[in-house]
């Protein structure tokens, strides 16, 4: 077993629900305890679970046997999934009041960056349950079951949607335009244009990611925010961020957002979990706790 630490506080009843309403059939499995999930890379496959120890702050780590080859990737990933390397109070300085009610809030992060692409993708326009739904029957079809762990699989790979049929992938319930979308983003992967590693420039980096085929502005901000695990990425556009910023304009909530730089991923996580939440004209924020 292994061990990761985390400054305190950490709300893991949060990041669980979070990871919980969005858990791919085959590939992950949350419960109010754990979090476990398939996860290859490098030509390994295997199972990381991971039990929060809140008493000593440590996040209590087991990989089954074909991932330990790989076990300091794993426990990178794992890092960067859960944000363990965010510092709260320093957060908590920068947004004042916002992030007052949830000082444990963390950014969800991902374990691939081709994963939350393809799930990225597969969330547009559709609820968290149907974008869920979605990738688990991309899964079903595509990925490799886990060898020492059946009734898991792994994520496909890209190298295998790169050559999908965008009509079969159509046939499970999303239009060919996002099939087509995935197919290219998968063949980016392979050709080395769609950057794993968070680029130098997030701003250009999501430009770039909007002269893809199917990809808009809420898709490229979305897939910096978890997939790059951004910490300054703020969605004007979202339906939730507009109903919050009532009769603004997307420009305008920009603006307004500029006051949490450079934590505005942070302030995106506290407006989408706090019941009504509103900016008022003084800065100072109102609402209640949800």
């Amino acid at each position: 077993m292994y061990t990761l630490t985390w400054q305190p506080p950490y709300d893991w009843q949060w990041m669980f629900g979070f990871l919980g309403a969005r858990a791919v059939a085959g590939v992950e499995t949350v419960t109010d305890d754990y979090y476990e999930r398939s996860f290859a890379v490098g030509g390994h496959q295997g199972i990381c679970r991971v039990t929060p120890d809140i008493v000593n702050r440590t996040l209590n780590v087991t990989l089954s046997p074909g991932l330990l080859p790989v076990a300091e990737t794993c426990l990178a990933r794992l890092e960067r999934l859960f944000d363990l390397a965010c510092d709260p109070q320093q957060i908590s300085v920068a947004l004042g009041e916002l992030g007052a009610a949830r000082p444990g809030l963390r950014l969800p992060g991902a374990m691939d960056t081709w994963e939350q692409g393809v799930r990225a993708i597969l969330g547009q326009l559709v609820s968290v349950a149907m974008a869920a739904k979605l990738t688990s029957r991309v899964v079903a079809l595509y990925g490799e079951p886990v060898k020492d762990s059946p009734g898991y699989m792994c994520f496909p790979a890209p190298e295998v949607l790169a050559v999908a049929d965008p009509l079969a992938l159509k046939a499970l319930g999303m239009p060919v335009k996002r099939a087509e979308s995935m197919i290219y983003l998968a063949q980016a992967v392979g050709d080395g244009t769609f950057p794993l590693s968070p680029p130098a420039d997030i701003d250009a980096g999501m430009k770039a990611l909007q002269q893809r085929p199917g990809i808009g502005r809420w898709t490229a901000s979305y897939l910096a925010l978890r997939g790059w695990q951004a910490k300054d990425v703020f969605l004007p556009d979202d339906y939730l961020i507009k109903q919050r910023f009532s009769g603004m304009t997307p420009a305008q909530i920009r603006r307004y957002a500029e006051r949490w730089q450079p934590w505005r991923s942070y302030a995106l996580l506290h407006i989408w979990y706090t019941e009504g939440w509103s900016p008022s004209v003084d800065g100072e924020v109102t609402g209640v706790q949800q």
